[in-house]
């Protein structure tokens, strides 16, 4: 049985990647031009490239306390190569971390389009809407900066508006402020240039590859080997001891 494939060919003639000359590209495209035609299967407009640098640097980085930097961190402390640290991270992002990017993007293109109908269902579901609330903020920096130029560049259409109607229709069923968070708005996007949800995962890692090299490089260039949990941060909470009954 074949292997069937229309991202690219490579044989002694050259490579081609959705039709384009990979030595050609080299020259013409920018990272992010590239990665939008590998997965779009056209050239974007330079509107849509900008636009997928600025999703992309958005969640290049959050630091060490999201699983997938402390899991490449600890895979390299243990004696591992580079390789295997950032597999690590990227195999820890899931539907808790990285995740509801995917999960925003597939409700907003296939859920109904009624905000308060939406967050209706949801409640009588006992579901939370992914892509709004966060930890710290009440107002998510980087989604008004995302929005900013998701406006500028023209990107900014239906499913935008739909995010930003969320917002709002959560707020008076709540009767808080559940802000749209980065996910939610980088599903937004990613949704009103065309994007599929089900790259809504993809788009996370290929912006956060960035940071978990850079963390397992890190790891293994400046801290000791064989990093572990401190004993003041673990606490046993089961049985006290016992004797076996004879």
């Amino acid at each position: 049985m074949k292997w069937k494939t229309s991202i690219s060919k490579a044989d002694d003639k050259g490579n081609t990647i959705r039709g384009y000359n990979l030595e050609e590209m080299i020259s013409k495209l920018s990272f992010s031009e590239a990665i939008y035609l590998i997965l779009r299967g056209e050239l974007p407009k330079t509107n849509e490239s900008k636009m997928l640098d600025a999703i992309f640097v958005s969640c290049i980085e959050h630091s060490v306390a999201p699983p997938s930097i402390i899991s490449a961190r600890t895979a390299v402390s243990s004696g591992n190569p580079l390789n295997v640290g950032v597999a690590a991270g990227i195999l820890s992002i899931g539907e808790h971390h990285g995740g509801a990017i995917e999960q925003s993007a597939r409700i907003l293109q296939q859920g109904t389009k009624d905000a308060d109908e939406l967050v209706r269902q949801m409640k009588e579901q006992g579901k939370r809407m992914p892509g709004y609330g966060h930890k710290v903020y009440t107002t998510d920096p980087r989604t008004r900066e995302l929005l900013v130029l998701a406006r500028k560049y023209g990107i900014y259409g239906e499913h935008c508006r739909f995010a930003e109607e969320i917002e709002s229709a959560l707020e008076n069923s709540s009767g808080r402020k559940l802000c749209l968070n980065i996910d939610g708005a980088i599903a937004a996007i990613m949704s009103d240039m065309g994007f599929d949800w089900q790259l809504g995962k993809g788009i996370f890692i290929i912006g956060r590859t960035v940071g978990i090299v850079a963390h397992t490089y890190e790891e293994m260039t400046r801290e000791k080997p064989y990093r572990r949990v401190e004993d003041s941060d673990i606490e046993y909470d089961g049985p006290e001891k016992r004797d076996f009954e004879v």
